[in-house]
């Protein structure tokens, strides 16, 4: 791991602290993390460059620039973030930075397709953020998540694709043959088609006290927040293939990983239980349900769980808790009824559009793509969409086919 260039001062308690943690998280921008609670130098620092107030965030950088209380705009042009495209209009749009994005926008552009990323965090998307892919395609050995990202992003930039970070998309509209976004930052990207390739976001176990610790001691990301824990224990909650991995993940450095697994057994694939079950730093307990978070001084300390067979409680103390529970949508930009979503959230695509017979406006006399929306050019890739299997490797080959199937649909248009 490189030496970071960025110190982040703050403390576990402030709600600041931990927006500008998840942002540089959210980017794959290693930082130093100083909790001025425990480190009175540390303190003693931000006194000293905040005239006598002691004022959280305070973030210092490889130039001896500090950046104080910062939004997340401040940051994005602090770190050189592009959140502006060159142009207004373009030939297709694609709404989200993940591989099944990347792979569509390099596909489109070597086709001389006009094509613009926008991405609200990391290009890569949560792929950037896994330690290792163990099962893509043409890496024998594996490939860590940071370093695949970046090398879609390269290619992508090779072939011409514009890429807008940090930028939030707020909504959709269409008109005639156009097809428009709107961003947090006010402006307003049309397109004659538009790839929605959002991805999905880590669910949250709604428990008491949950919201009180994210970022202070429950966090959705071991790669972004593992290091942290190094040397002490912690948790993971799920029994899918993303908790068990972040479980082998976190053993590496975790004096010890409680796997806890609301039911009798996991639903990782063979090859992953294998492993988990193996590791003597793993503890797997079946049937625990995460009843509800305490903690003091905005810290998290103490996990009660319920024993789903017995009814029965226990408080454990892990430093950190791991949630890993299953994925949710990223379609909240959409307004109600705009493009048909399936009962959890994800966007329908191709024949499952028709085969009940009522056939979506736009699509009387032709069959949709078999990536295309209910709204006839624009498509959905990856994860976002409904039948997706949620595999880096299947939302790539579905951002090909996405670029593919635009391009004849601009061929007609």
């Amino acid at each position: 791991m490189t030496q970071p260039d960025i110190t982040v001062y703050g403390a576990y308690w402030c709600p600041d602290c931990r927006r500008s943690k998840q942002f540089l998280g959210e980017h794959q921008i290693p930082y130093r993390w100083v909790d001025i609670e425990q480190d009175k130098a540390g303190e003693a620092y931000v006194l000293a460059k905040n005239d006598g107030k002691r004022i959280i965030p305070t973030i210092e950088f490889d130039d001896d620039s500090i950046l104080v209380e910062p939004s997340n705009a401040a940051l994005a042009a602090k770190l050189g973030l592009k959140m502006v495209a060159e142009r207004s209009h373009y030939d297709l749009i694609v709404v989200g930075g993940g591989p099944a994005g990347l792979t569509a926008a390099l596909y489109a552009a070597r086709e001389g397709i006009d094509t613009l990323v926008i991405e609200r965090a990391a290009l890569g998307g949560q792929a950037a953020a896994t330690e290792r892919l163990d099962n893509m395609p043409g890496f024998a050995t594996g490939v860590e998540g940071a370093h695949f990202a970046d090398q879609l992003r390269q290619q992508a930039a090779r072939f011409g694709v514009e890429m807008l970070q940090a930028q939030d998309v707020l909504g959709m509209r269409s008109h005639d043959n156009y097809h428009c976004v709107g961003t947090a930052d006010g402006s307003e990207y049309s397109a004659h088609a538009l790839l929605l390739t959002t991805g999905s976001r880590y669910r949250r176990l709604g428990a008491p006290g949950e919201n009180d610790f994210i970022g202070a001691g429950i966090h959705f990301c071991a790669t972004c927040d593992g290091p942290f824990y190094k040397g002490l224990p912690v948790a993971v909650v799920g029994g899918g293939n993303s908790a068990a991995e972040e479980s082998l993940f976190l053993a590496n450095m975790a004096q010890h990983v409680t796997l806890l697994v609301r039911g009798d057994q996991l639903k990782a694939s063979q090859v992953i239980q294998e492993q988990v079950l193996r590791r003597p730093e793993i503890t797997v307990r079946f049937g625990a349900e995460v009843e509800r978070f305490d903690g003091a001084g905005g810290k998290l300390k103490a996990v009660t769980i319920r024993d789903n067979h017995t009814g029965s409680t226990e408080v454990i103390n892990p430093a950190g808790v791991f949630v890993f529970i299953g994925l949710t949508p990223n379609t909240g930009f959409l307004k109600p009824g705009q493009l048909r979503l399936d009962p959890w959230g994800f966007v329908v695509t191709g024949h499952d559009l028709v085969h009940d017979g009522e056939r979506p406006r736009g699509f009387e006399n032709r069959e949709p793509g078999i990536l295309e929306t209910s709204l006839p050019g624009v498509f959905a890739a990856g994860d976002v969409r409904a039948g997706s299997t949620k595999q880096v490797a299947s939302a790539t080959g579905e951002g090909a086919t996405a670029a593919l199937l635009i391009r004849e649909f601009l061929k007609a248009s």
